[in-house]
C-alpha cells in the first residue's frame, strides 16, 4: 500500500477511524474502499461498511486472493456483530483457508476465532472448542486475544465449569487492558458482569434463592437429584436424563421436585401441568398416563409413588432433591436471554442460535414485544431484535448447547 494508506492502516489499528478516514475518504481505489469499511464499522455505521467492504472484495477480484479474503473476513465480523449468524457467514471457512495458503497467519488465526465465537453463540460448542485448540494464539492480533479468552470462558461457562470461565476471563482482561482500546475494555466488562450475575434460581419446598455459577457447578458435583428446569434435564451424579422435547412429562417432574420432600396433590398437578381450573375425570385419567409415562423416563434415577392426595418423588441413591430454574420465570426466557447480551439479533438468527424453527421464535418476540420486554427496528430481512431496559432479565449463561448436555 502506499504512505497514505498504510498510514489510515495504522490510525484504525490504533482504534482512531476519524483520522484513518481523513487520509483516504475521497479515493475509490481496492485498498482505500477496504480501509473505508472498517472505519466505518468502527464508528458503527455497519451498513456502509458491508456495502464498501463488498466493493472492495470486487475491485481486488480473483488476482489478488488474500487481499480479497480480508475483505470476506471483515464482511464475516460485520455479520457477526450483527447477528446474521447463517449465510452471511458462510463465506469465513473459504477465507480461512485462503489466509492459511498465502501465509497469512495473523489473519487466518483471527478469522478462526471468529467462526469460533459464531458457534458459541448457537450452542455447538464441541466445535467451537476444536476451533480454539487448533489456534496458534501468538498469531492472533491483540485485540483477537481478547476475544480469544472470552470465546473460552463462554464455553466453560455454559458448560458450568466456574474455575476455567473466571480464569480466561482475567486473561481476557489482561489482553483488553494491553490493547488500551476503550470498547474491548467495555465488552470484557460485560462479559465478566454475566459471569458475576446469578445464573440460577434454586427453587425448594421452603422458598427459594439465587445461584452464582460456582454455586451451580457445587450443586450439579454433589449426591443431588437436580430437576434442571435451564436444560430441562434430570441430573444425578453423572447421569442425565433429557426430557426436553417431553414439556408435560418435565412439568410434572418439576412441580413434585418443588414439593420434595412431601408429595404434590393432584390438583396441583392438573392446574399448574394441565392448566384444568376445574378439573374431570377425564383430566384424572390422562395425569395417570402421563405420571406412568414419567415413571419409565426416570426409572433408573428415581421413582414416584401414589398417595392419598397425590403423588411423591422418590430419588433412588441421592439424599436430596433440588430444582434449578432461570433466574427469572418467563416463558420466553431463552430468547430473551439472547436478546439481554445488548446486540441487535435478526429473528432468524435467535431461531439458528435455540434450534427452534423461526415460527416458534417470531411467536416469542411478538409476544416480548406486547409485553414491553423487546422491540425491533427496521423492515424485512433487515429488522432487528433488541432487549428492553427491563431489570432482572435471565441469564444465557445456562441456555442448552447443542449436542452438549452438561
Amino acid at each position: 500500500m502506499d504512505p497514505l494508506s498504510n498510514s489510515a492502516a495504522r490510525a484504525l489499528a490504533e482504534g482512531d477511524p476519524l483520522a484513518a478516514l481523513k487520509r483516504i475518504a475521497l479515493r475509490d481505489d481496492a485498498p482505500a474502499l477496504a480501509l473505508r469499511g472498517i472505519a466505518m464499522a468502527q464508528l458503527g455505521d455497519l451498513a456502509r461498511a458491508k456495502e464498501l467492504l463488498g466493493k472492495a472484495a470486487r475491485a481486488f477480484g480473483r488476482d489478488e486472493p488474500v487481499a480479497r479474503a480480508r475483505c470476506n473476513l471483515a464482511e464475516a465480523e460485520i455479520a457477526l456483530v450483527c447477528r446474521d449468524l447463517g449465510r452471511p457467514m458462510e463465506g469465513l471457512g473459504a477465507a480461512r483457508s485462503t489466509l492459511e495458503k498465502f501465509g497469512d497467519f495473523r489473519n487466518a488465526a483471527h478469522a478462526g476465532y471468529i467462526e469460533a465465537r459464531r458457534l458459541l453463540l448457537i450452542g455447538r460448542l464441541d466445535e467451537a472448542e476444536e476451533i480454539l485448540d487448533q489456534l496458534i494464539v501468538n498469531a492472533l492480533p491483540p485485540t483477537s486475544r481478547a476475544g480469544y479468552e472470552m470465546v473460552a470462558a463462554g464455553i466453560a461457562m455454559r458448560r458450568i465449569r466456574a474455575t476455567p470461565a473466571r480464569d480466561a476471563l482475567k486473561q481476557a482482561k489482561i489482553a483488553a487492558a494491553d490493547v488500551g482500546n476503550a470498547a474491548l475494555n467495555a465488552e470484557v466488562d460485560q462479559a465478566m458482569q454475566a459471569f458475576e450475575s446469578p445464573a440460577a434460581r434454586l427453587v425448594a419446598r421452603d422458598g427459594e434463592r439465587l445461584l452464582c455459577l460456582d454455586e451451580v457447578e457445587t450443586m450439579i458435583s454433589s449426591e443431588t437429584f437436580i430437576i434442571d428446569a435451564c436444560r430441562n434435564i434430570v441430573r444425578a451424579g453423572s447421569a442425565t436424563i433429557s426430557l426436553a422435547g417431553r414439556p408435560v412429562l418435565f412439568g410434572l417432574l418439576r412441580v413434585l421436585g418443588e414439593a420434595w420432600s412431601g408429595d404434590a396433590s393432584r390438583e396441583e398437578l392438573l392446574t399448574r401441568v394441565f392448566r384444568a381450573r376445574e378439573a374431570d375425570e377425564s383430566h384424572r385419567a390422562r395425569l395417570r398416563v402421563e405420571i406412568g409415562r414419567l415413571r419409565d423416563a426416570i426409572r433408573p434415577l428415581a421413582e414416584i409413588h401414589a398417595t392419598e392426595r397425590g403423588f411423591v418423588l422418590e430419588p433412588g441413591k441421592v439424599s436430596a432433591v433440588a430444582v434449578l430454574a432461570p433466574p427469572i420465570d418467563d416463558e420466553h426466557g431463552e430468547v430473551l436471554a439472547l436478546l439481554a447480551d445488548g446486540q441487535a439479533w435478526s429473528s432468524s438468527a435467535l431461531a439458528l442460535a435455540l434450534d427452534v424453527s423461526p415460527r416458534t421464535v417470531q411467536r416469542s418476540l411478538d409476544t416480548l414485544s406486547e409485553n414491553g420486554k423487546a422491540e425491533w427496528f427496521g423492515q424485512g430481512r433487515a429488522r432487528r431484535w433488541i432487549a428492553t431496559n427491563v431489570p432482572g432479565f435471565p441469564t444465557s449463561l445456562l441456555l442448552p448447547a447443542n449436542g452438549v448436555v452438561g
